[in-house]
């Protein structure tokens, strides 16, 4: 978990708040059009949480995570100590994949409470300075905006994309062949098959 979780904290907080600047920014330019630049919290908030903030999340898991653990089996696999495991009488899922499946399905909805705050957060600094709005006036937008539902629902589906990128990158570790080049490969397949479950499972 400190490996998975905590360890991704500075990639995350890196991702989430320029995310959040960067949308509020376009919001702010486009609604400016109509004299409503002032609102750009509601959508901004409201769209961090229910698919920014966990959909962001989960492809920085599978990309920083999901490689990880792909590469760590698949270099036990091509070594053979797989088949060491076994024959000792130990289970590879039960040592291996269970804790890592465990672990990813439980840090990723974590990892994105602290994306969705970090995000809304970097979007409150650049609406203040672009908007002229005070950090009050944006929080209470917010609050009266991003309803409990908007939150958990975005969290929620987190749970699922973190099961998958673990299942994913574990299978992948396990049927690494081909040495140093499978790895390489096994690694490769991980990020992507998790970024495409990821979009098709928020969809």
């Amino acid at each position: 978990l400190y490996d998975i979780g905590f360890r991704s904290i500075f990639l995350i907080t890196l991702i989430s708040v320029f995310t959040g600047m960067v949308f509020a920014l376009q919001f702010i330019v486009g609604l400016e059009r109509f004299g409503l630049q002032l609102y750009a919290g509601q959508v901004v908030g409201v769209a961090i949480a229910r698919e920014l903030g966990p959909v962001l999340t989960a492809l920085m898991v599978a990309a920083r995570v999901g490689s990880g653990i792909a590469a760590e089996l698949g270099s036990m696999s091509v070594s053979e100590q797989i088949l060491a495991i076994r024959a000792m009488g130990g289970s590879p899922i039960n040592k291996l994949v269970v804790p890592r499946v465990l672990v990813t399905t439980i840090a990723t909805p974590i990892l994105t409470v602290y994306a969705i705050f970090i995000g809304i957060t970097g979007g409150m600094f650049v609406t203040m300075l672009e908007a002229g709005v005070t950090a009050r006036f944006y929080i209470d937008q917010i609050r009266q905006t991003v309803e409990v539902y908007d939150f958990f629902s975005g969290v929620a589906k987190t749970v699922f994309f973190g099961f998958f990128i673990g299942c994913i990158a574990c299978y992948q570790g396990l049927i690494t062949t081909h040495g140093t080049q499978g790895v390489g490969s096994s690694t490769t397949r991980t990020v992507v098959y998790s970024s495409i479950v990821v979009f098709v499972a928020d969809f």
